[in-house]
């Protein structure tokens, strides 16, 4: 594993700033990364990462790892939480890193003398010890073969819209299979039935 501060300097590029959110999900990903013994996340194909959270400590577990939810080893649940599990496939070891609250209060203790907030979170996330940063669990996860890396297992078009939908993710409504806008509802309203491009 990389050090603290190359880290810094790969999540930097991908989200486009250095905040208090990057630092803690870059500590966080290479405490998850530690837990479930895989030393060099980039190149390893054991690893999958479930994040809570589409802030910052996404961006930065995902430069960390490299996990991408294109190559399905990154998978998003918005919970709200700066929150994340790390899973092993290989060994099934999976442990849950989740940011503290009192860690912005702790982060006075760390901070230089007449620091603002931000600044202060800065430079303490960078040295606070990981467990007064997180609070860390040991879970189980129950990962579906339509959830593993590669290519689709199943696709079926939705009975009412005709859209493939891939991997199991269709919702059988009496004799209808149907994709999850046609069954609970999009989260778009169509304006206009169709573009010409």
């Amino acid at each position: 594993m990389r050090s603290l501060q190359e880290l810094l300097k790969v999540s930097n590029t991908l989200h486009g700033h250095l905040c208090p959110g990057q630092i803690l999900g870059v500590r966080m990903a290479i405490l998850g990364c530690r837990l479930v013994a895989v030393d060099e996340p980039t190149s390893s194909r054991d690893l999958i990462v479930y994040v809570e959270i589409d802030r910052c400590a996404a961006d930065a577990v995902q430069a960390v790892t490299g996990c991408k939810l294109g190559k399905r080893t990154l998978k998003y649940f918005d919970y709200g939480k700066v929150a994340a599990t790390f899973f092993n496939v290989a060994t099934g070891k999976a442990f849950r890193v989740v940011a503290r609250d009192d860690a912005r209060e702790s982060a006075w203790h760390y901070a230089p003398a007449g620091a603002d907030k931000k600044a202060a979170q800065l430079h303490a996330y960078q040295d606070m010890p990981d467990e007064e940063l997180f609070n860390v669990m040991s879970v189980d996860i129950e990962l579906s073969p339509f959830d593993m890396p590669g290519r689709p297992i199943s696709r079926v078009p939705c009975d009412d819209c005709g859209e493939g939908v891939n991997d199991g993710r269709e919702i059988r409504s009496g004799q209808k299979l149907l994709c999850h806008a046609c069954a609970e509802g999009a989260y778009y309203r169509v304006v206009e039935d169709a573009l010409a491009l």
